[in-house]
């Protein structure tokens, strides 16, 4: 059991460490929105790796053909998402600036609920999770032979805490990063580097 528990962690880290979209949108979401908004929205992205793993064990090696089948409509998914993402952040940076300067008032700050329902969605979409869970989790799976519910729960927990803590301190960063341009300009700059960003990676997404 300590295996699968260790597995999931294991899965959870290859899944959750490489920053594409998700992770570019998280840093900058936390550079402009409070500490408990950015950790409700790093717990998001974190739910769904744990989710993944869940069905990533119970399904194992099937799952990669239904991968295959889903990826297509998934990618235009993502990069219709990414797109509608990066148009709202520049949106909402622009009027919170001008705001800040007395033209408008300050947009309504992002409530941790929503921040945790939209890093869901958002990550349930992308592609490169699906994709490398495909890959890594479904390789993984839980330890032959083990295929209860006990080590189904462990491995998706262990992909869970893995994925909770990479994604927080990812969250910790662009609070920091935040702190360091609090002025009206350097969020403004913020703002705009991660809705490019995220611009360039939907470009990607489709390109690939």
């Amino acid at each position: 059991m300590i295996s699968d528990f260790a597995s999931g962690a294991v899965a959870g880290l290859a899944v959750a460490m490489p920053i594409g979209a998700v992770g570019t949108y998280l840093i900058g979401l936390a550079a402009r929105e409070r500490t408990v908004t950015a950790a409700a929205a790093a717990l998001g992205i974190a739910s769904v790796d744990g989710a993944y793993a869940i069905v990533a064990a119970l399904g194992g090696a099937g799952l990669q053909a239904v991968v295959r089948d889903v990826t297509g409509w998934l990618v235009w998914l993502a990069a219709i998402a990414l797109v509608i993402v990066a148009a709202r952040t520049l949106r909402m940076a622009v009027t919170r600036y001008r705001g800040q300067i007395g033209t408008y008032a300050e947009p309504r700050k992002l409530t941790p609920a929503r921040a945790y329902a939209n890093l869901f969605a958002l990550t349930a979409i992308n592609p490169a999770t699906v994709v490398t869970f495909a890959a890594v989790v479904v390789g993984r799976s839980v330890s032959a032979g083990s295929a209860s519910w006990v080590a189904v729960a462990l491995f998706a927990l262990g992909a869970f805490l893995a994925s909770a803590i990479w994604q927080l301190l990812l969250a910790g960063s662009g609070n920091l990063l935040g702190r360091l341009l609090h002025g009206r300009r350097g969020q403004l700059g913020i703002a705009v580097c991660s809705a490019v960003i995220m611009l360039s990676l939907a470009v990607g997404v489709l390109l690939s």
